[in-house]
């Protein structure tokens, strides 16, 4: 907790003098939030392991009610529904029971922050958080995903994942590119373990959408121009190169104005997209595309 100025060093000594028996307190230096949480993993000795960022909290009875679905379901992983926390104004994503692991990887929650993981799962599987890239829990999910028997929901808004218009996830920049690396990553993943031919359609589908959707959007919302023009062309040009023919893919086939949109696009539209995108008056906040801590 080295670089922490808001006194959560000295409370939680305190927690710890309290409960020395259940609260290890952990000093190191800042590394990132993926070095912290791997960092910590070898230390955990319960059953399930949670994650909580420091920007964020949660209801009381989160952890035990969640514990408690994942004894009665025998499940390696449980997630809950949470509230966006706006200045303005509240929101709650819903989830839904997963089909399989392809709908895991289709329309799962990434985030490893609504999650009760089993640490069993985490010590046979050896995956960790990539240190030094952004959506590092779009990583670490999608690795998880394959080794995954059980997923539960609790259909309860235990989270509030706080808004602010300065948090990692809000600031664009040309490290918004960082998903491609990320995404690269999963693919690297699932073909050194022999895994990509089994969902090899659901990876590819899901390329498309992080790079077309949800990070086109941060891409378009970079300010720096030059930087900006560069993403997406970056962005277009590595989609095509890694999936020369990801727009003959089944999941397109079916109906939604995502679909629409991203069968449209082009090299033409794609300009066109960026200029309607910069539109002031739109608003991005609100739209359901993933955020580096969602999607």
């Amino acid at each position: 907790m080295i670089g922490s100025k808001d006194g959560s060093e000295e409370i939680a000594k305190e927690y710890r003098r309290k409960y020395p028996t259940k609260i290890v307190y952990l000093e190191k230096e800042n590394g990132g939030l993926s070095d912290a949480r791997n960092y910590a993993l070898p230390y955990a000795t319960g059953e399930y392991i949670a994650f909580l960022d420091s920007d964020d909290y949660v209801e009381e009875e989160m952890y035990e009610e969640m514990y408690e679905t994942a004894k009665i379901d025998k499940a390696d992983v449980v997630e809950c529904d949470y509230l966006w926390e706006y200045p303005e104004e509240t929101i709650e994503s819903k989830g839904r029971a997963y089909k399989d692991r392809k709908d895991m990887i289709l329309n799962a929650r990434v985030v490893a922050w609504n999650k009760l993981i089993k640490r069993e799962l985490l010590e046979k599987t050896k995956i960790k958080f990539p240190v030094g890239l952004r959506y590092e829990d779009v990583e670490f999910f999608y690795k998880l995903v394959p080794y995954i028997n059980t997923i539960s929901i609790v259909k309860k808004p235990f989270i509030h994942y706080v808004q602010r218009d300065n948090s990692i996830s809000n600031t664009q920049t040309a490290k918004t590119t960082e998903i491609i690396d990320v995404l690269d990553n999963v693919l690297e993943f699932y073909k050194e373990n022999n895994i990509y031919e089994r969902y090899k359609y659901e990876l590819e589908y899901n390329y498309a959408r992080y790079l077309l959707c949800s990070s086109m959007l941060r891409m378009i919302m970079i300010e720096n121009k030059e930087e900006r023009n560069e993403a997406i062309s970056y962005a277009w040009e590595k989609l095509n190169k890694t999936f020369p023919k990801w727009k003959e893919n089944e999941y397109l086939k079916e109906k939604g104005l995502k679909n629409k949109y991203m069968k449209s696009v082009n090299e033409k539209t794609l300009k066109i997209y960026e200029k309607l995108g910069r539109i002031k008056s739109v608003s991005y906040t609100h739209l359901t595309l993933p955020t580096n801590r969602e999607v």
